[in-house]
């Protein structure tokens, strides 16, 4: 009797052994889940562009009639095309100490002002302590962090035309644009 129990012992051994571990990794979702999901997407971005766009453009709340010709309404006051570049008034050579610097840093530029009209040009000329003194003082309000990052400029231009717009109202400025930009 004892070796009956000795193979009994055994075959309870050899049962009690774990199960193989499972992969979690499914090759359906490889093989088929991707594809679907890719073809989803393509059929998703045909729909869009090609139905939903043309109906909502279609219903943007007037359907012309074939019987009305189309007509534009002409302004009481027609504004002239604005021209860039013709009239630029440029102050050079600016030196600017940015903030939290102590003076061991400088920031020389040279800016220039897009305007529409050769009036508003002699108006910056008259004006010229105002129009550095506004310059200046924004520039030298920001830190060193601030004046290096190049997507930051767009900011100082828009903060500096406001600045100009609020001390001289009676001057359009179209763009501000930085000619010179050196930090040392």
């Amino acid at each position: 009797m004892p070796e009956t129990e000795e193979k009994l012992e055994e075959k309870k051994v050899e049962d009690i052994k774990p199960p193989a571990a499972k992969s979690k990794f499914n090759t359906k979702i490889l093989l088929f889940g991707i594809p679907v999901f890719m073809l989803q997407l393509i059929l998703v971005y045909f729909i869009t562009a090609n139905i939903l766009i043309k109906k909502i453009e279609s219903h943007d709340g007037i359907t012309p009639d074939k019987n009305v010709k189309n007509t534009k309404v002409k302004n009481t006051k027609e504004k002239s095309p604005v021209v860039l570049g013709k009239y630029i008034y440029s102050i050079s050579d600016l030196i600017v100490n940015p903030a939290d610097t102590d003076g061991k840093r400088l920031l020389l530029t040279t800016v220039g002002f897009d305007i529409p009209t050769a009036d508003m040009e002699t108006e910056l000329k008259t004006r010229e302590a105002m129009v550095k003194d506004v310059v200046i003082t924004t520039l030298s309000s920001k830190d060193i962090t601030e004046l290096a990052n190049t997507a930051f400029r767009d900011t100082l231009k828009t903060e500096i035309t406001g600045k100009l717009k609020k001390i001289i109202p009676d001057v359009t400025i179209n763009n501000v644009y930085f000619s010179k930009y050196i930090i040392q």
